[in-house]
Parts: structure tokens; C-alpha cells; sequence
């Protein structure tokens, strides 16, 4: 009995845990504060375009804005950023000015993004993935339990 007890309470501050470190989704257009300066989202004729302060860095085609943003720290600044498109996900990095943009490439549906260090694990309609490096690699599932 103690070993189901166990097993639900590990089960349980995983739920907990991953649900801190998850970040919601968000629709907002702007103004977002990030750490290269203010972003704004426009849709223009060619589709969506991103913009810090009044400059342009990315142009990508979405019906709408959705975004997951990594913002440590009390202050909401914005660090990163992983924003769907209908091409699939863009990360922006605004730790570097003008910000680092990497494509996923690979269409697919955000559910929910955790931010750990410098990978983004994302959980999609597709399955578990992370990227990294620009680099994406679909995560597997595990049985093994470890005591």
C-alpha cells in the first residue's frame, strides 16, 4: 500500500511542479516589454509582422497572434518567446539585439511550452518535443519508474 501512496504523491508534485513551470499562452498584440526593447505584433499584406520599437525583425503568416512568453524574474520582462504560426512554431530570443529568430520547422499546434535553461519543451497535437540550438527532437516516453 505504501508503494501506491508513494507513486500517487510523486504523481502528484510532478502535476504540481510542471504546472509552475508551465507558461500560458497569450493573444496579446502588444506593447510587450522584452529585454531588446518593445514588441509589437502587426498584420500587415503579407501577413504578421513583428516589430521592436519600430523596427521589423521577423514577418510570419497567422489567421491570429498566439505566444508563450518566458519572462523570469518579478520585473515580466519577456527573455524568449515561441509564437505560432501556420508554418509552425518561431522562437524569438530577445536576449540579443536585434532578436535571434529560429524557426521550428515543423507545423503543429502548441498546447502548453516549459522553459528549462535554453531548451523549450513543447507539447503539441503532435506529441512531445524539445528544441534547442535550433534543433527539435521529439521527446519518448518513459515506463521505467526509478525509486
Amino acid at each position: 500500500m505504501s508503494l501506491i501512496k508513494n507513486f500517487i504523491r510523486s504523481a502528484l508534485a510532478s502535476t504540481i511542479l510542471l504546472g509552475a513551470l508551465a507558461h500560458a499562452q497569450s493573444d496579446a498584440a502588444g506593447p510587450i516589454a522584452t529585454k531588446a526593447g518593445t514588441l509589437n505584433f502587426l498584420r500587415d499584406e503579407s501577413g504578421m509582422a513583428a516589430l521592436i520599437d519600430t523596427q521589423v525583425f521577423d514577418r510570419f503568416d497567422a489567421k491570429r497572434i498566439v505566444h508563450f512568453d518566458d519572462a523570469p524574474g518579478a520585473g515580466g520582462v519577456v527573455a524568449r518567446m515561441l509564437v505560432q504560426s501556420d508554418n509552425g512554431p518561431v522562437l524569438y530570443d530577445f536576449r540579443r539585439n536585434p532578436p535571434l529568430v529560429q524557426r521550428v520547422g515543423q507545423r503543429m499546434t502548441l498546447r502548453r511550452v516549459f522553459w528549462q535553461g535554453d531548451e523549450v519543451v513543447m507539447q503539441s497535437n503532435l506529441g512531445w518535443f524539445g528544441f534547442q540550438r535550433g534543433k527539435l527532437t521529439k521527446l519518448q516516453s518513459s515506463t521505467t519508474i526509478y525509486h
